[in-house]
């Protein structure tokens, strides 16, 4: 951990890291906190820019940053889709949509080649945000993609229709490194990795940024790694803040400034099938992804 401080430790339970606090405090990592502005608004919208929620390890924070980040990006007046694409249908659930009394969804669209993208996408109660849902379905097309031509490329295709209507679309990838993920992969501009603030789910990150690299070399040029996003981060544990002087020292940059702390207001947003900018708008928690939206469009990774 040479050459990287620590920040020092917090004593509430609820506090999410000096990254929602202020500019002039140093970020988790020790590096300069940026002040990130509010984005301005646009005066025209699209087309979107495709950023994939990506990482093999379950439980890392998934699709709680997709809903959030897409919300926060919606409040600044960004029109945003969550894509599903998971056939656990987390993110549809989490934003409200029982995915399972839904008569199409992204399966129909990757093995219907007519299928129309605009009557599958749901409105959210966030305006803003609409969600293009998943559920256990999606878990066939897999192995029924493996015969297609071009099969990686499947859901570049099914998103070419409303790319000009949004500004971001997020898709948020299921935990493994599949057929599914490197159609997520093909389709993307940007990968962010949310990342758990505990040793094992650090071992798997080189493996997907490999997997990452390799897929823009046959696939996808213009895919980038936006960043590495911390998440469940807890200051006043040496194992947290060991974990991201780690994240630091391998990918450096690469690591956001912003981190998601670990709350119970997260899954009590999930429970109640709101994001937390909505459930809870005044908490820590919002106020992290409030400022991971600012961080995007900051960087040129949001519009």
């Amino acid at each position: 951990m040479a050459g990287v401080s620590i920040p020092s430790e917090t004593s509430t339970d609820d506090t999410v890291s000096g990254a929602a606090v202020g500019a002039l405090r140093p970020d988790a990592a020790g590096r300069t906190m940026p002040e990130f502005p509010e984005p301005p608004p646009l005066a025209e919208h699209g087309p979107a820019r495709i950023i994939a929620m990506c990482n093999q390890k379950g439980g890392v924070g998934k699709t709680t940053s997709t809903i959030n980040l897409g919300a926060a990006l919606a409040e600044y007046g960004r029109r945003v889709l969550v894509v599903d694409f998971d056939p656990q249908g987390a993110a549809s659930v989490g934003l409200g949509v029982n995915p399972h009394e839904l008569d199409r969804t992204i399966y129909n669209l990757l093995m219907e080649r007519h299928a129309d993208i605009r009557e599958t996408i749901v409105t959210t109660g966030v305006e803003g945000l609409d969600l293009l849902p998943a559920n256990i379905d999606l878990s066939a097309a897999e192995v029924q993609l493996v015969g297609e031509v071009a099969r990686e490329s499947v859901l570049s295709r099914v998103l070419r229709p409303v790319t000009d209507d949004y500004d971001v679309i997020l898709v948020d990838c299921q935990p493994s490194l599949g057929l599914l993920t490197v159609n997520a992969l093909t389709a993307a501009h940007g990968v962010v990795i949310p990342l758990e603030c505990e040793f094992f789910a650090l071992r798997g990150v080189a493996l997907l940024v490999e997997t990452v690299e390799k897929v823009r070399d046959r696939l996808n040029p213009r895919l980038e790694i936006d960043g590495i996003l911390a998440t469940m981060y807890d200051s006043r544990t040496l194992h947290s803040r060991e974990v991201v002087a780690r994240v630091h020292e391998a990918f450096g940059d690469r690591l956001l400034h912003t981190i998601i702390g670990r709350t119970v207001k997260f899954p009590d947003a999930s429970v109640a099938a709101e994001p937390i900018t909505a459930y809870a708008p005044n908490h820590p928690g919002a106020a992290a992804y409030r400022q991971l939206a600012r961080e995007l469009v900051a960087r040129g990774d949001a519009a």
